[in-house]
């Protein structure tokens, strides 16, 4: 298949002269066109399906194995942008429990090849496969046994020749007009590192919670590691009372910790109920001056939604939002109904859940 055409846009910019008596200052505004966009929007799929076309599945399928069976560590290096590619498709790797490395080409001529060993695969990122760092960097790859894979678009190309296996990646053209800038050649070297990186991942049976354990910091993360032990609160930021203590005397406690409740215990700190702030509001508006009188225990919920320690703190979430009404907090005991700690809606979202 021949080479596209270079898109066909217009770069030049459209003159104005706000002097319209014979000044000779004037200023370029530049545009975008819709159709200019959509054509080259257009044009790149149409390169990236090229690629998809024409890729040879018999070396991506070697190339996969090679990466699967490694028992030392995958490194990626490049030059350029393409040097960008390989360290992301390294890092997304690393966050599938691979072990794999970003290896400055030029930095590994001062030192650091050091960490090469003979179990290890070095991946070469080349459109051109003629990069001078690169192509100095193999024979010193070579020496300290490593397999060398290059990934290359340009057929022939001396840094293929040298390395233990090649794939071709096939590049048409660039999109740039002047079929310079590496702007479909990168994307082209993109999908393809992270497209493998999944196939990795399925032949290893990544399970959901071994990934989400490489995030924590993620929501996905947070919501298969975090229990409900990790995100209450607990001890003296309790707003615990008996169920003989006034509710008037109990004002401070059920505003102060935050968490529009009362806990109500007994001398074993055996949960009993709750009595929350909008308990308050009911309480007062049906007796008037005689909650002055009224206990908590009087008054309080004693059948409320609790739940265990060891919950995942997402299923508690589920569990205030579920019906007749929603909450926005649980007490939380443990096995013998003792009340260890409480987990709040603002706790859990907090949390980034």
């Amino acid at each position: 298949m021949g080479s596209l055409p270079p898109p066909s846009l217009d770069f030049s910019p459209i003159d104005h002269n706000p002097l319209k008596n014979g000044g000779s200052s004037h200023h370029h505004r530049q545009e975008i066109s819709r159709d200019n966009l959509l054509n080259l929007f257009t044009s790149q799929q149409d390169l990236l399906n090229h690629f998809f076309k024409h890729l040879d599945l018999s070396q991506t399928l070697d190339f996969s194995r090679i990466l699967l069976s490694t028992s030392g560590t995958v490194f990626f290096t490049g030059v350029g942008k393409s040097a960008f590619v390989a360290n992301k498709v390294s890092q997304t790797l690393v966050s599938l429990s691979f072990r794999s490395s970003f290896l400055s080409p030029l930095d590994a001529l001062h030192g650091d090849i050091g960490a090469l060993s003979p179990r290890d695969v070095l991946v070469f990122f080349s459109k051109s496969g003629a990069t001078e760092e690169l192509l100095r960097l193999v024979p010193c790859a070579k020496a300290k046994g490593a397999f060398l894979v290059s990934l290359t678009s340009v057929s022939g190309n001396p840094l293929a020749g040298v390395c233990d296996m090649n794939v071709h990646l096939p590049l048409q053209r660039e999109l740039c007009p002047f079929n310079l800038a590496p702007v479909t050649s990168t994307a082209i070297q993109m999908v393809f590192g992270d497209t493998i990186a999944v196939a990795l991942m399925a032949a290893r049976n990544l399970s959901k919670e071994e990934y989400a354990a490489n995030h924590p910091a993620g929501r996905i993360g947070k919501s298969l590691i975090f229990k409900v032990k990790d995100v209450m609160k607990k001890q003296e930021e309790l707003p615990v009372c008996k169920e003989g203590d006034l509710i008037m005397d109990q004002l401070v406690e059920l505003t102060s910790k935050g968490c529009g409740c009362l806990l109500v215990v007994d001398e074993h700190h055996g949960l009993i109920g709750t009595f929350t702030d909008g308990d308050l509001r009911r309480t007062l508006k049906a007796s008037g001056e005689a909650i002055f009188k009224l206990s908590v225990g009087e008054m309080c919920n004693r059948k409320p939604r609790t739940i265990g320690p060891e919950t995942m703190a997402v299923e508690a979430m589920k569990k205030m939002e579920s019906p007749p009404s929603p909450v926005q907090f649980l007490p939380v005991i443990n096995e013998d109904n003792t009340l260890i700690g409480i987990v709040t809606l603002h706790g859990l979202v907090s949390a980034g859940l």
